[in-house]
């Protein structure tokens, strides 16, 4: 039988999500502090790590592109379940690592086992959601996840310190397996979106639907140009590099400085999911772009000044995080729902697949340039990354909300 409308909790459902987002989030900013100290217990170069993270986010997002498929015919709560078992027991294998090999493998293992958390988890809330309350959703998704990125930010140096990096993977890794859990026990699906999807035709025939809508054409060139800058995985990972191996600043203060920079990826998207809702979602893209362009800027030009670098952090920490979870939003707007699942599927491919390749390209210039010239180069090309993104999303008109209501797409200025 169908679930009826009572057994559907939105809100419940956001909340499983958020908290499975969290410990998504939790790992990611753990990862660059393991790395480190992966760096110095084995022996390799920054350039390996790079790669290394590269692969990771590159496999999971070329994965992602699977569940156009997958979601015709599997509930979406088993996908995020599965997922996350995959995801958690993954980093906890990272603590029986005995070479660089074995860690990079299961680091690589877990990062596609976090696959389904975005486009699954969207699809589902923008399904369970009505349009004049999904921007805030999809928002409070994003930043249930970088309350995760919080709690490790304050606690991970001081569990390093305790337990050390392989203690941390099985803290880290086993709560992702149990919230996955959770999530098949007590996540209640319509299940409209996927009968609507099998309506609709085949995965080939929403991918010709989603090639005619160029507003969705314009957020997919805007999520793989933006990737160069994003803020998780790639704007904190160099920062955090910059400050510690080119500038040679005290382990405390980076600890603090880098802190301060995830602290600020909370209350940004929640902010910018609400203006959105409010003043539609290109201005608030748009203006993140050009925000977390100067960040980066500021960053990189004002050397080893400790004012001008915790400017730069501030912008970047109000600014850089703060694009992705609108650019979801309006896609959740722009596919009617036959081609949502396909349309998140291919835009997380694109943004954490092919988007993922800027750390590929990071790691090589290090690699090339060295750290003390290679950084900087990298955060110019974050820099040209946003404001090339900020320019293809400017002609981009919003969808009415009754036209969001009716799954209607919008239009851009052509």
């Amino acid at each position: 039988m169908p679930p009826t409308p009572a057994e559907i909790r939105p809100e419940r459902t956001l909340w499983l999500l958020s908290i499975a987002h969290a410990v998504n989030h939790a790992q990611a900013v753990i990862l660059p502090l393991i790395f480190l100290a992966v760096i110095n217990e084995f022996h390799v170069g920054v350039e390996s790590i790079t790669f290394v993270a590269a692969a990771g986010a590159i496999a999971s997002g070329l994965v992602q592109a699977s569940f156009a498929y997958l979601t015709r015919h599997v509930p979406r709560r088993w996908l995020m379940g599965i997922g996350g078992m995959l995801f958690g027991l993954g980093f906890a294998a990272q603590a029986a690592a005995p070479t660089f090999g074995a860690f990079a493998a299961t680091s690589i293992v877990s990062r596609i086992g976090g696959a389904p958390q975005h486009p699954v988890g969207n699809g589902l809330l923008a399904e369970q959601f009505p349009p004049e309350r999904r921007g805030f959703a999809i928002s409070a998704h994003i930043s249930g996840g970088n309350v995760g990125t919080v709690v490790v930010a304050l606690t991970g140096p001081f569990l390093l310190a305790a337990v050390g990096w392989r203690g941390v993977s099985i803290i880290f890794g086993l709560p992702a397996a149990l919230i996955a859990v959770a999530i098949v026990r007590w996540v209640v699906e319509h299940g409209t979106d996927r009968a609507a999807a099998r309506a609709e035709g085949s995965v080939i025939q929403a991918l010709g639907q989603i090639r005619r809508l160029p507003t969705i054409r314009r957020v997919y060139l805007a999520s793989v140009l933006g990737g160069g800058g994003r803020g998780l995985g790639v704007a904190n990972l160099f920062a955090l590099i910059y400050l510690t191996k080119v500038l040679g600043l005290p382990e405390s203060t980076t600890n603090l400085m880098y802190g301060g920079l995830i602290v600020l990826s909370v209350p940004m998207p929640l902010l910018a999911g609400w203006l959105s809702d409010r003043l539609g979602r290109r201005p608030v893209i748009v203006g993140a772009y050009i925000g977390g362009a100067i960040g980066f800027l500021v960053f990189i030009t004002v050397g080893s000044s400790m004012v001008g670098l915790w400017v730069g952090l501030v912008i970047m920490g109000l600014f850089s995080f703060a694009e992705s979870p609108q650019l979801q939003a309006l896609l959740a707007d722009a596919a009617p729902a036959g081609i949502r699942d396909t349309t998140f599927a291919i835009y997380f491919t694109l943004a954490f697949g092919v988007g993922s390749m800027w750390t590929a390209l990071y790691g090589a210039i290090i690699g090339i340039a060295g750290e003390a010239s290679g950084l900087p180069i990298v955060f110019w090309l974050m820099t040209l990354s946003f404001i090339a993104a900020a320019i293809v999303m400017y002609p981009v008109r919003d969808v009415p909300r009754h036209a969001a209501s009716a799954s209607i797409a919008p239009v851009v200025a052509e």
